[in-house]
């Protein structure tokens, strides 16, 4: 089961990668996504593991989600863990850590916890939604956000701070890797 789990996840990549790779729009860098470095990207990933349990107790992801709507507003700056400003990870940290969760601090990481859901459709409110590509760094999974049904997410944008978006923003949509359902 689980090496069909990163088996799904790699084809997954790879065709999101086929289908961003088409568009004029290029993220990040002036060079076109290379499949091979990306399959190679998401195999590291996985490697270091997925679908991990997060001990969520009793709580509910209705109670996630208004702990993070407390912040809409808020600023972004990489690092952030307070009203003052926030990242995407740390948003989801945070909204996390107020209700007696422990999840990790970056995104990467996070997106080792809870079972994987690739289909856009599957998605539940409180899924967490990952994404790559967002800003240039070594890691695969470099966005996260938490679902709140009929399409969107909130999270902590670099542009906007913390914002309820649609999965289907041009800018996101191509991004969005996979969810996971952590309750």
């Amino acid at each position: 089961m689980y090496l069909q789990r990163i088996f799904i996840l790699l084809i997954a990549t790879v065709a999101l990668l086929f289908v961003s790779c088409s568009k004029k729009q290029i993220p990040v860098s002036s060079k076109k996504y290379n499949a091979a470095i990306a399959s190679a990207e998401m195999q590291a990933f996985a490697k270091g593991g997925v679908e991990r349990d997060l001990k969520t107790g009793r709580k509910k992801p209705k109670k996630i989600i208004k702990t993070a709507e407390k912040y809409l507003g808020t600023p972004h700056c990489m690092g952030g863990t307070s009203k003052k400003c926030l990242d995407c990870s740390g948003l989801t940290y945070i909204s996390f850590a107020k209700n007696k969760i422990e999840i990790p601090r970056n995104s990467q990481e996070q997106a080792r916890y809870g079972r994987l859901i690739f289909d856009r459709n599957d998605l539940k409110r409180g899924d967490l939604v990952f994404f790559t590509r967002s800003y240039k760094t070594s890691d695969y999974v470099t966005h996260v956000g938490i679902y709140l049904g009929k399409g969107m997410f909130i999270h902590a944008s670099s542009s906007a701070g913390v914002t309820k978006t649609a999965l289907t923003n041009s800018w996101w949509s191509e991004r969005f890797v996979f969810g996971t359902r952590v309750f």
